[in-house]
């Protein structure tokens, strides 16, 4: 029997159709899971359900959603388990970049723009899906995951990036709050602090940074994005059953040096 068949299980995951969560739900539907794509992008979304009905045996779906709409996030809620039945895990992993501003040129409307998709995103996400895992759970059939994308910069200082650590860190406090309040319904919630891998977000960036991590990771490389597929698989499943409230670092130990 394969340890890690998500065969049943339903996943959601935020921004699911490209970068890091595009690579998640890849190793997501390899093991089996039920998957419900949560994007703005609905053109993109289709063609990731494409992909991914092609790598497993699970249903896949798609639902139009912005995180920064909560109107939207309760909708895809609804939609997803109407279509599947139930939701065994989410990855809160929609996000974008900060506005690269120094601390002195920071606007309000910048700090807003990045708060509300990493850390309010993330939030109201949790706020709908632990409310369908509370109902289970008072229903006899408890847990849950929860899993959002943070980031190294949660924990280090990076120039121009305040805006973006500080969404990130609060996306770690939010962690440890939920896996406390919810751990008596069997629900679990971890971070996970992403290093440099290369996706649209990264592509965007000033190439200097790139450069200027390439040389701190002790690992010697970037992030690779085949091992994102078995790490989505291991926090989906069972075996993470007793690990919760934690920020792990997923970064070739670039936050050490």
């Amino acid at each position: 029997m394969d340890m890690f068949d998500l065969s049943g299980r339903t996943v959601v995951v935020t921004g699911g159709n490209s970068g890091i969560g595009l690579s998640m739900a890849r190793g997501l539907a390899k093991a089996g899971a039920d998957i419900a794509i949560w994007a703005r992008d609905t053109q993109k979304s289709a063609s990731t359900v494409s992909e991914l009905d092609a790598l497993g045996s699970g249903e896949v779906i798609a639902c139009a959603c912005d995180v920064t709409d909560e109107t939207t996030i309760e909708t895809a809620t609804q939609d997803t388990l109407d279509a599947l039945g139930r939701i065994d895990a989410v990855f809160a992993n929609a996000g974008r970049s900060g506005a690269g501003t120094r601390i002195p040129d920071i606007t309000a409307e910048g700090w807003d723009a990045t708060m509300a998709v990493n850390t309010r995103g993330a939030a109201l996400t949790y706020k709908h899906v632990s409310r369908h895992m509370i109902e289970r759970a008072e229903r006899g059939d408890p847990g849950g995951k929860l899993i959002v994308t943070s980031s190294d910069q949660s924990i280090m200082g990076v120039n121009k990036s305040s805006d973006y650590a500080a969404s990130k860190a609060a996306v770690n406090g939010l962690t440890r709050g939920a896996a406390f309040e919810l751990a008596r319904y069997g629900i679990t919630a971890n971070a996970l602090l992403f290093g440099f891998y290369e996706t649209p977000l990264t592509a965007a960036a000033n190439p200097k940074f790139g450069e200027w991590i390439a040389k701190r990771v002790p690992l010697g490389r970037f992030g690779d994005h085949d091992g994102l597929e078995g790490l989505a698989v291991f926090f989906a499943s069972s075996h993470s059953d007793y690990i919760t409230g934690q920020s792990l670092p997923v970064d070739g130990g670039l936050c050490i040096s």
